[in-house]
């Protein structure tokens, strides 16, 4: 199917860094999400519609324009149009003002050099609180390597289907298809029969209307969020940090207990030393209300063997 083609142009608040920006996608699998060196598409999905969306740099750091091309198998609507540039707006914080993190931690020498390096990065945000979420439960106690693995099988095996210009592409499943999901298929995408469990249950919640994840983007306490989050089975204190970063935007929070932030915050701030939770929350308070910001731009940083 050659599908349906709606070209958008936009325009984020600067600095941003679309390259670096995207670097985090870069080797993903393609059919699902993964940037290029020029381009960064994934699928989005609308309550009716999805569609492949395509992003490239149009313009500089300082004066940032995207060129933003829409790819569905039936024609958008304006209202299918206008939802899925708003997930375009959150999937790069593109009106995060950058300058008051800037400002915060330009005392601190460390984040300063950073900062300077990586100047215009934006961290990402998934286009769902419950996208976040899941995430998150898949990649408790296991690596990374293993976490992705079974994200990539998840999403293949649950997903809506998108079939454009003879090549298939998936959107992330959506709670009422994780729902019906048996237990013996998810467990098959290499999940746990724990993590299968939850996975379910919470996606059971969210499709009945139980559990109403995007509520929290009206929260003004971050406690609150967690302290709400961990009433749920299979959500703790670290699940529900990394879902308040990943999908609510919220760079107060900075899930200290996660190891491989302790290795990238030793390595710029005690020469490898192995850190305790407890000595990266002291370490983040220098930070204030951007700890989790400066957070990731520790990670991005360390990634790029920045020194």
């Amino acid at each position: 199917m050659r599908g349906n083609s709606t070209k958008l142009r936009i325009k984020p608040l600067p600095p941003f860094d679309f390259n670096l920006s995207s670097l985090i996608f870069t080797g993903g699998d393609p059919q699902i999400r993964s940037y290029d060196g020029e381009k960064y598409w994934r699928v989005l999905g609308t309550d009716k519609k999805a569609a492949l969306v395509i992003i490239r740099s149009t313009g500089t750091v300082d004066e940032p324009r995207l060129a933003v091309e829409l790819k569905s198998e039936s024609e958008l609507s304006p209202a299918d149009v206008k939802k899925t540039k708003r997930k375009i707006n959150s999937l790069f914080n593109l009106d995060m003002d950058l300058m008051p993190f800037y400002k915060a931690v330009k005392n601190d020498r460390v984040m300063a050099r950073v900062v300077k390096k990586l100047y215009g990065l934006k961290s990402p945000t998934t286009p769902t609180v419950f996208e976040a979420l899941i995430d998150s439960i898949t990649e408790q106690q296991i690596s990374l390597v293993a976490a992705h693995s079974m994200q990539r099988k998840l999403i293949r095996a649950f997903g809506e289907k998108l079939k454009l210009d003879g090549k298939s592409y998936f959107a992330f499943p959506t709670p009422e298809e994780l729902a019906r999901a048996s237990l013996p298929s998810l467990r098959e995408c290499g999940l746990s029969g724990r993590k299968s469990e939850y996975i379910k249950d919470i996606s059971a919640l969210v499709a009945a209307g139980t559990l109403d994840l995007e509520k929290f983007k009206a929260y003004k306490s971050s406690e609150d969020i967690i302290d709400e989050l961990c009433k749920i089975r299979g959500i703790g204190v670290w699940t529900s940090e990394m879902t308040m970063i990943r999908g609510l935007q919220r760079m107060d929070a900075i899930p200290a207990d996660d190891l491989g932030l302790r290795v990238n915050i030793s390595h710029f701030y005690r020469k490898g030393e192995r850190l305790t939770g407890e000595q990266l929350r002291e370490i983040a308070e220098r930070w204030g209300k951007w700890r989790g910001l400066a957070g990731y731009y520790l990670l991005v940083a360390y990634r790029m063997g920045l020194d």
